[in-house]
C-alpha cells in the first residue's frame, strides 16, 4: 500500500517532524521484525503455526502507529518472509490460510495507522495555525486603542486586554474572578448587579449593543469619561459579555480647549468690530450728550432770571436731560455686555428681541448713511435655545456687512425677517440692496481670512458660521435678483409649550 500523500502537509517544519517518525518508524520495523524472527527459533518446537504470525503483529501494529502506511507494511513484509524460513528449518508446513490471515490483518493495520498519521498531522497544522491566528488577535488587542473586558452572567471578570490594564491600573491576574462594578463608581458600581440580573431576567437591553457615555473608575480612585459598547456571545447554557472601553478624556478635554478658543476668538472678533464702530459710536453719543448740556445751559439760564413760573419749564428741561443721560448710559452699556468676554451658555431667547438689541449697535451711523430698515417677525417663530451674546455677535456682524456693502448704492434698503424654515428650524434672513457678491468670492466666502474689505481680517464670516454650527444650524449667502445679497442662517425653534412660556 502506497502512502497517502497529504496535501494539507506543506510547511517546512512538520515535514521535517515526518521524516524523522519515519526513520524511527522504520527502525522499529526492521528490529521488532528481527526480534519476531529470534523469538521463533527460540520457541523453536514449542511454538504451533498460527502463533509464529502473532509474535510479528505487534510489531506490525508499531511499526504502522508511529510511521503509518510505509513501515507497517514492512514489517508486515518481513514477518510474512520470515515466517517460511523459520518453519523449513524446523521442518514444519505452515498453512496458507494463516498467511493470508496475517497480511490482510497487517495490510488493515497499516491502513489504519496510515490514516491516523495523515490525521494526526492534519490536527497538528490546525493547531499551529489556530496558536498564529491566536497569537495575532492578541497582537490586535494588545495595541487596539480601546479597552476590551470580558465578563460572565453575572459581571465576574474573565479576561483584560492590556489597554484595559493600563487604562484601569488593574493587572489581568488581580482584575480576573472580580466583579467588573470595581471598574466603576458610584452611581454605575451599586446599580450594576441590578441592571445585569433585570438584563437576564428580561432581556430588555439598556446599553448591550448600544452604547453610551458613562464614568469609569481607575484603581487609585480618579474617574474619567468614558464609551462604553458591549456585546453579548451565547456559549451554550451559559453567556458571555464583552465591554469595548474607550477613554474620552483626552476628547473632552480637546472640545473644553476649543470651546475656550472659539470663545476668545468671537471675543477678538466682538474688539475689532468695536474699532471699525469707533467714530458712528461717537457720533451716537454726541447727541445725548450735547441735548443734555443744551437742556443744562437752559435750566440755568432759567434759574438766573428766578421766575417762579419757569418753574414747570426748567422741571421739563431737567427731565429731558436725565432722559438723555440715561440714553448714552444704555449705550455705553450695550456696549460693555458686547465686548465683555461672558461664559457660553444656551437660554431659551426670544429672537425679535435679541435682533433688535443688536440692531442698535449695528445701526449706529445707518441713519446717516440714508439706510432704511424694515424688521418683519413671524409671531410664531419668536423663541429659540441660544447663547444670546453669540447671536448677537452673528446678527450684527452680518448687519454691518450689509451696510458697508451699501455705501456706494443709489438705493439702500436693508431688511431683517424672522420666518419659518424646514425641518422645524427658524431662518433669520438679512438682506441689502448693494453691490452683491462675486461668483467666485460667493463659493469661498466662510472661508477664514477670506475678505472683501481692504482692511478687514477676512475671520467675522467664519465665527458667524462656526457659532450657528455650533447651535446646530447652518449659514449661506445668495445674491438676490433685484441687486444686493441675501445672508440666511437658521436656528433650532423651541415651541412655547416646550420653552415653558
Amino acid at each position: 500500500m502506497a502512502m497517502t500523500a497529504d496535501p494539507t502537509v506543506d510547511p517546512q517544519k512538520p515535514e521535517l517532524t515526518r521524516t524523522a517518525q519515519l526513520r524511527r518508524a522504520y527502525g522499529v520495523a526492521l528490529a521488532g521484525s528481527v526480534a519476531g524472527l529470534g523469538l521463533c527459533f527460540a520457541l523453536g518446537v514449542n511454538l504451533d503455526d498460527d502463533g509464529a504470525f502473532l509474535l510479528f503483529a505487534p510489531t506490525v501494529l508499531a511499526a504502522a502507529a508511529m510511521g503509518g502506511a510505509g513501515p507497517g507494511l514492512l514489517a508486515a513484509t518481513v514477518g510474512a518472509v520470515a515466517e517460511p524460513i523459520w518453519a523449513t528449518s524446523q521442518g514444519r508446513h505452515l498453512p496458507a490460510i494463516g498467511l493470508g490471515l496475517f497480511v490482510l490483518l497487517s495490510a488493515a493495520m497499516a491502513y489504519l495507522g496510515e490514516r491516523m498519521q495523515v490525521t494526526r498531522a492534519r490536527n497538528a497544522i490546525r493547531a499551529r495555525r489556530l496558536r498564529e491566528r491566536e497569537a495575532h488577535l492578541q497582537s490586535i488587542l494588545d495595541t487596539v486603542p480601546d479597552a476590551m473586558i470580558i465578563t460572565d452572567e453575572k459581571g465576574v471578570m474573565q479576561s483584560l486586554s492590556s489597554t484595559a490594564e493600563r487604562l484601569f491600573g488593574w493587572s489581568q491576574a488581580e482584575a480576573v474572578g472580580q466583579n467588573v462594578a470595581v471598574l466603576m463608581p458610584g452611581p454605575y458600581k451599586d446599580a450594576h448587579d441590578t441592571y445585569m440580573q433585570h438584563y437576564v431576567d428580561t432581556g430588555e437591553k439598556r446599553i448591550i449593543g448600544i452604547g453610551r457615555v458613562v464614568a469609569g473608575q481607575r484603581r487609585d480612585g480618579t474617574t474619567f469619561p468614558m464609551h462604553l459598547s458591549v456585546s453579548e456571545a451565547n456559549l451554550g447554557s451559559r453567556r458571555s459579555f464583552t465591554g469595548f472601553v474607550r477613554d474620552l478624556t483626552e476628547r473632552e478635554q480637546t472640545e473644553a480647549r476649543l470651546q475656550q478658543l472659539q470663545s476668545e476668538l468671537v471675543h477678538i472678533s466682538r474688539l475689532t468690530a468695536m474699532g471699525e464702530m469707533a467714530s458712528a459710536l461717537a457720533h451716537e453719543l454726541n447727541q445725548p450728550l450735547s441735548a443734555i448740556a443744551n437742556y443744562l445751559r437752559g435750566s440755568r439760564r432759567l434759574l438766573e432770571k428766578g421766575d417762579p413760573a419757569d418753574r414747570p419749564r426748567l422741571s421739563e428741561a431737567l427731565g429731558k436731560a436725565a432722559d438723555q443721560a440715561v440714553r448714552a448710559g444704555e449705550v455705553i452699556q450695550r456696549l460693555r455686555q458686547f465686548v465683555g468676554r461672558g461664559e457660553t451658555e444656551k437660554r431659551i431667547e426670544r429672537l425679535p428681541d435679541l435682533i433688535d438689541e443688536a440692531s442698535l449697535l449695528a445701526l449706529i451711523g445707518a441713519r446717516e448713511l440714508g439706510v432704511r430698515v424694515t424688521k418683519t417677525y413671524d409671531p410664531n417663530c419668536e423663541i429659540a435655545l441660544v447663547d444670546r451674546v453669540q447671536i448677537q455677535q452673528v446678527a450684527l456682524n452680518l448687519l454691518r456687512n450689509a451696510i458697508d456693502a451699501m455705501r456706494d448704492s443709489s438705493r439702500r434698503d436693508l431688511s431683517v425677517t424672522v420666518s419659518p424654515a424646514a425641518d422645524g428650524f427658524i431662518a433669520v434672513r438679512i438682506s441689502d440692496t448693494g453691490s452683491g457678491i462675486s461668483d467666485e468670492t460667493l463659493a469661498r466666502l466662510f472661508e477664514p481670512f477670506m475678505t472683501t474689505k481692504k482692511e478687514g481680517m477676512g475671520v467675522g464670516l467664519s465665527i458667524c458660521r462656526t457659532i450657528v454650527e455650533s447651535h446646530g444650524g447652518a449659514i449661506w449667502a445668495e445674491n438676490n435678483p433685484a441687486g444686493g445679497a441675501t445672508f440666511t442662517f437658521t436656528l433650532p425653534m423651541v415651541s412655547e409649550a416646550a420653552a415653558g412660556v
